[in-house]
C-alpha cells in the first residue's frame, strides 16, 4: 500500500467525535475520560470497534471473553483505541425456531453499530453458523476497514475410543437409537463426549464452511479459519488481527477494495472443494448482493461441475477439522486447487491470495487430497430445476447414497413440521424405501425462518428394516453436518404458493441429479385445479421484527435477505452521521 494513501489523524472518521473544538466533542472526550481513559489513549488514534457475539447461551463462543482481550492487546500495541461492542448472539444449538430468522437482524445491528459510533475500522467476532454472514453483511454496507475473527472449530469428540463429529454423529446415532442398535446408556455416553471444548462444529458444517469462505474472500487473516478454538495459535491470531486492523485503517483498505466477482468465485470454488454446507449458497448470495456482485445459483452449479472435493472431512469424508488443521489447513487446500482459483485477488492482509498461500504445505495427503486423488471428482453440490422447483433447489450428491441420485417414487407428504413429528414413526404410515418424503411450509416465510429441518427423519419402521437413506424434499435448509439424499431450498417455497404446495400423497416425483432435474409427474390440468383450490396461509406475525421479516424476506435463491437491504436495489446508501 502506497504511503501516499495513508490517512492523517485528522482524516479519521472518529476525528468528528474527538477532534472537533465544540460542545459535542467536549462531551465525547469527557465521557471517555469518565471510563478511565486519557487523551493519550484515544487522541489521534484509529478507533476500532470490536463487535463481539459472545453470550452465556452460545457454547461456540465461550472463549470470546478471552479472545476479545487478545484482540484489544493487538490494537493497543499497534497504536489503536479498542472499543468492544456486544451484538446479538445467534446460538445454533439453542435459538428457536432458527437462527436464520435472525441473521438479517444481526446484519442490521452490526451496520447500525458501525454507523452510529465513532468507528474507524472493525473486528467482527463470530463463527457459529449465522454469525459469520450476518456480521459480514452488516459490515459490507458501512465499508469501513474490516477483519473477521473466526471462532475456530472445537476439538474432536470422543466416546469409548470412537472419534465423534458434531452433528454428523448426532444424526447417525439417533437413527441407531431409534432402530434399537444402541442403548440409552450408549446414547448418554455420546451426549457427554461429542462436544468437549470451546468452538463451533468440528465437522465441515456451516460454521467452518462460512469462516473458510470469508478467509478466501480476503476478509480474515490467511490461515485463521482452520485453527482450533482451544489451540494457543488461535489466541495469537486474535492479537495479530488486532494489530492488522489498525494498519488497515491508516491504509484505508476496505472490503470494497477486496471483494470482486472473482473473489466470490474463489469462495464458491473452495466451498465446493471442502464439500461445504449447502447453507453457503444462501449466505454467499446474500453477501455478494450486499457487495454489489451478481452471484446466483447457476454460478454455483457451473463451478461445481469442474471443482473436485479435496477435503476428506465429515460428513462427506472421514476426518474432522482438527485433523484438517494439522494436515495444512485451508491455505494448503487452496494451493492444491491451483489454477481453479484466481490468486491475483487482494486480501485484507495487504497481500494477494497467491502470496497468502505460497508457503502452504500438505502434511497429510489423505486429509487434504490432490486433484489427482480427489475424494469426489466434481459435483459436490448440484442445483436442480424443473416444475417442482422453477427457481431452483439444491442437493449435496457427495453426502447421498449414489443409488438415489436418479430416482422416481411416490410422495409421502407432510404439511408442516408438526405433522411430520406426529406421523413419521407411526406403524401404519404408508411408506416404503422407494417413497419420496416431502415436507411443506418449512421455507423462509413458511416455517418461519427456513430452519434446518431438511434432513427429514427416515420412518422408524424403515430404520428397523435397515434403510439409512431415502430421497427427501423440502423448502427447508439442513445443517452442514447433515447427510443424505436431501433436496433442499425448493423455490419458490410452498408457503407462498410454490409448486411444492400442490404435491399430494402418491404423486410421482422424479429426481435426476446428473441432468439437474426435479419434476412432479402430474398433468398440467390436475395442477391447475389444485392451484385454483390453494389458499394463502395466515401470516405468522402481526407485529415486531417477525412482521418485518415476513413482509420483506426474499426467497432462498435470492439469499433470504431483506428486499430493502440489498445494495444493488437501494436508491442510495444511508448517510454517515455527522456531529449534530
Amino acid at each position: 500500500m502506497s504511503s501516499s494513501r495513508r490517512k492523517s489523524p485528522e482524516q479519521l472518521r472518529s476525528h468528528r467525535w474527538y477532534g472537533a473544538k465544540d460542545l459535542r466533542s467536549f462531551g465525547h472526550r469527557s465521557r471517555t475520560m469518565q471510563m478511565g481513559y486519557t487523551a493519550a489513549d484515544y487522541g489521534g488514534k484509529p478507533v476500532i470497534a470490536i463487535i463481539n457475539t459472545w453470550s452465556d447461551i452460545n457454547p461456540c463462543h465461550t472463549h470470546f471473553k478471552q479472545r476479545v482481550e487478545e484482540v484489544k492487546r493487538g490494537i493497543w500495541q499497534a497504536g489503536g483505541f479498542p472499543i468492544e461492542m456486544p451484538a446479538m448472539t445467534l446460538s445454533e444449538p439453542f435459538q428457536k425456531p432458527t437462527t436464520m430468522l435472525y441473521r438479517n437482524l444481526l446484519a442490521m445491528e452490526a451496520e447500525e453499530l458501525l454507523r452510529s459510533y465513532p468507528a474507524d475500522g472493525c473486528v467482527l467476532m463470530g463463527g457459529c453458523d449465522k454469525t459469520t454472514p450476518g456480521l459480514v453483511m452488516g459490515a459490507l454496507m458501512m465499508d469501513l476497514p474490516t477483519l473477521f475473527l473466526p471462532a475456530g472449530p472445537m476439538l474432536r469428540g470422543d466416546w469409548n475410543g470412537t472419534v465423534l463429529g458434531s452433528g454428523s454423529d448426532t444424526w447417525k446415532y439417533w437413527a441407531e437409537l431409534r432402530a434399537g442398535t444402541i442403548t440409552e446408556a450408549d446414547w448418554h455416553g455420546i451426549e457427554s463426549g461429542i462436544a468437549r471444548s470451546p468452538g463451533h462444529c468440528m465437522t465441515m458444517g456451516t460454521a467452518s464452511t462460512m469462516t473458510s469462505a470469508v478467509e478466501v474472500l480476503g476478509l480474515s487473516l490467511p490461515g485463521s479459519a482452520s485453527i482450533p478454538a482451544a489451540d494457543s495459535r488461535h489466541a495469537q491470531m486474535a492479537s495479530d488481527t488486532g494489530r492488522r486492523i489498525v494498519e488497515m485503517v491508516w491504509d484505508d483498505l476496505k472490503p470494497s477494495d477486496v471483494l470482486t466477482a472473482a473473489s466470490f468465485d474463489n469462495a464458491v470454488t473452495v466451498v465446493l472443494a471442502l464439500s461445504g454446507s449447502t447453507n453457503a449458497l444462501v449466505h454467499l448470495i446474500a453477501m455478494a448482493r450486499r457487495a454489489g456482485v451478481d452471484l446466483d445459483l447457476g454460478r454455483f452449479d457451473e463451478l461445481a461441475r469442474r471443482t473436485p472435493v479435496l477435503a476428506n472431512v465429515r460428513p462427506a469424508g472421514k476426518y474432522l477439522m482438527e485433523d484438517f488443521f494439522y494436515a495444512g489447513g485451508l491455505r494448503a487446500l487452496m494451493r492444491q486447487l491451483g489454477d481453479l482459483l484466481d490468486t491475483s485477488q487482494r486480501t485484507a492482509a495487504g497481500i494477494t491470495l497467491e502470496e497468502a498461500i505460497a508457503s502452504a504445505r500438505v502434511f497429510n495427503d489423505d486429509v487434504i487430497r490432490s486433484r489427482d486423488t480427489a475424494l469426489v471428482a466434481c459435483d459436490s453440490l448440484a442445483v436442480l430445476r424443473g416444475n417442482l422447483a422453477p427457481s431452483g433447489a439444491v442437493i449435496k450428491p457427495s453426502a447421498a447414497d449414489p443409488s438415489l441420485l436418479v430416482h422416481c417414487g411416490p410422495a409421502v407428504v407432510f404439511e408442516n413440521y408438526a405433522d411430520l413429528a406426529a406421523r413419521i414413526d407411526l406403524p401404519d404410515l404408508e411408506v416404503s424405501r422407494d417413497s419420496v418424503i416431502v415436507l411443506k411450509n418449512a421455507g423462509p416465510r413458511g416455517a418461519p425462518g427456513m430452519p434446518e429441518w431438511g434432513q427429514l427423519p427416515i420412518p422408524k419402521k424403515l430404520l428397523e428394516q435397515g434403510v439409512r437413506d431415502m430421497v427427501r424434499i423440502s423448502d427447508a435448509r439442513m445443517s452442514g453436518t447433515s447427510y443424505g439424499a436431501c433436496v433442499l431450498h425448493v423455490a419458490p417455497e410452498s408457503y407462498v404458493g410454490g409448486p411444492l404446495a400442490l404435491v399430494q400423497d402418491g404423486d410421482l416425483i422424479e429426481l435426476d441429479v446428473p441432468r439437474r432435474k426435479l419434476n412432479l409427474l402430474v398433468s398440467d390440468d390436475v395442477l391447475a385445479k389444485r392451484r385454483a383450490a390453494w389458499r394463502e396461509p395466515v401470516a405468522h406475525f402481526d407485529r415486531g421484527f417477525g412482521w418485518l421479516y415476513d413482509r420483506h424476506v426474499t426467497q432462498a435463491d435470492q439469499g433470504c435477505d431483506f428486499d430493502f437491504m440489498e445494495r444493488q436495489t437501494a436508491r442510495s446508501r444511508p448517510k454517515d452521521p455527522q456531529i449534530y
